[in-house]
């Protein structure tokens, strides 16, 4: 902890608030979001469907909104949106808390998706612009402030939702509004000042801007390549509970079994980032790194694939251990792969944008990306049905694997030209300071 504390000191002022910024917001967001779901049918007596509109409209609006933040920031500035972003978050998450209509809800819940969608392509542009050469070693960290705040957050949740879920979603509405006054008095203003002026003198036009990344075609298959990192550790929240509670039941065991799944990928990461992407950092080339990080999140699911072979225990210490060992070991692996490919993977998106249009690049990928986790977890949920109904409980597995190795061998294919290894044409800019 001690050398991670010394690490962040290395940086930029704007860099460390950045990194301080990621763990609160995580903390605030997974301090309520665990328990929106139990509110709305439970208090509020919602129908399942409603539910899950609710649920689905904060998802469609980070989503499908990304590239338009990713265009704001580089346009507008990165602190502006980051502020905007922090600010609507404050009224989304203190609206869920004081109101029951099904609109308002509705409403809030757009808000605090679209807040992600604002500040997330911001925050990373303007990281990746201040850490400068060591973009590597910044997003690391970065990604250990970011798990601390997913593995702290549903623990003070799990507290202030005892007490009452109004109590949690003003908390988290205050943390956000705290966030904000910080940002407005601490953060410097930051621009990318990389949009090109045409022959007219006027600036490029965002479609303009929007075509020559989709022409970006490195960009665009290293875009799709990645998808399937992020539907194999979104089996984190989907697969792997859904595996623990089939063998060990909705109980308490069950119960204690997901949040030891939660509390390995968080706390590995937290210890073992910064060492994970130091070696990696000294003997790989980032393509190569890419391609070893997918290829181990598809072996995670090894151990579980193993498991089905074994009789299943009618109870004790023999169920308890098979319900709980492979997808904690499998959790351990996802979060190794993550750990080596996440920094990378930052890294390569700016290389593979000239250093031009970062947030917007930024904000397209995850719009990419998002599209893939929603079609990969359907898709893993018909493979779950399927394996339950017809008796294959190797088959999910089986399909995750397949889908690891073929993401690792499309990397591979797309390393081995050379497109992985040098940025784009464009030449990338300074930074200006607004």
């Amino acid at each position: 902890m001690k050398s991670t504390v010394a690490q962040v000191r290395g940086y930029p002022r704007s860099v460390q608030l950045l990194m301080v910024n990621q763990f609160t917001i995580n903390l605030g967001f997974y301090m309520l979001m665990p328990y929106l779901a139990t509110h709305l049918a439970g208090p509020l007596g919602l129908a399942g469907w409603l539910v899950g509109l609710i649920l689905g409209v904060r998802n469609f609006s980070q989503q499908g909104m990304f590239l338009v933040g990713g265009t704001l920031a580089d346009r507008l500035g990165y602190k502006p949106l980051i502020i905007a972003g922090l600010v609507l978050r404050t009224v989304g998450f203190a609206t869920l808390g004081l109101v029951d209509s099904v609109p308002a809800l509705i409403a809030a819940s757009a808000a605090t998706g679209l807040a992600g969608a604002l500040f997330n392509p911001a925050s990373r542009a303007y990281l990746a612009a201040d850490a400068g050469e060591c973009r590597v070693e910044a997003f690391a960290l970065f990604n250990v402030f970011y798990q601390a705040g997913i593995l702290l957050g549903p623990l003070v949740g799990m507290v202030l939702t005892g007490v009452d879920f109004r109590v949690t979603c003003l908390t988290a509405a205050g943390i956000f509004a705290v966030l904000s006054v910080v940002q407005i008095r601490a953060l410097p203003a930051r621009r990318a000042d990389d949009t090109k002026v045409q022959a007219d003198g006027r600036r490029e036009s965002v479609l303009s801007q929007w075509r020559s990344i989709l022409a970006n075609r490195p960009f665009r298959l290293f875009s799709l390549a990645m998808i399937g990192s992020y539907v194999m550790s979104f089996q984190v929240y989907l697969a792997l509970p859904l595996e623990v509670r089939r063998l060990g039941g909705e109980g308490k065991f069950g119960t204690a079994a997901v949040a030891v799944l939660f509390a390995v990928s968080g706390l590995s990461t937290i210890l073992g980032q910064t060492r994970v992407t130091a070696w990696c950092k000294a003997r790989m080339a980032p393509g190569r790194a890419l391609t070893w990080g997918l290829l181990t999140m598809g072996v995670a699911f090894v151990p579980l694939l193993l498991a089905t072979a074994m009789p299943v225990p009618d109870g004790g210490i023999g169920l308890w251990l098979l319900a709980a060992v492979p997808p904690a070991l499998s959790a351990l692996l996802l979060a190794v792969g993550t750990m080596i490919a996440y920094p990378f993977e930052m890294d390569t998106i700016v290389r593979l944008s000239g250093g031009r249009l970062v947030a917007t690049h930024y904000g397209l990928y995850n719009t990419i990306c998002g599209i893939g986790i929603t079609l990969g977890n359907l898709l893993t949920g018909v493979a779950l049905d399927a394996a339950r109904n017809g008796g294959v409980a190797a088959l999910p597995w089986i399909a995750l694997l397949l889908l690891g190795l073929a993401c690792a061998a499309a990397l591979y294919g797309i390393d081995r030209t050379g497109c992985l290894a040098s940025p784009a044409p464009a030449a990338r800019p300074e930074p200006a300071t607004a």
